[in-house]
């Protein structure tokens, strides 16, 4: 987790679209979690899934970490 004297920026974005979505795919949930954090370097992913357990999307991204 970030302290409150850092920031951070995109480096790094990819996303994956699986599968589309329309107005009846209904609710979906997105789930995002840190991977792993250092002191210059951050790693995060996502995941955008229905409510059928079916996954929409899938996204990585590598952050800088600045310190402000």
């Amino acid at each position: 987790m970030l302290n409150a004297n850092q920031t951070y920026t995109t480096l790094e974005l990819k996303v994956s679209y699986l599968k589309g979505m329309t107005k009846d795919t209904g609710k979906v949930r997105a789930h995002g979690r840190v991977i792993s954090i250092g002191r210059r370097v951050a790693f995060a992913e996502a995941t955008l899934t229905g409510a059928d357990g079916k996954v929409y999307a899938t996204a990585t991204s590598t952050l800088l970490v600045i310190e402000k």
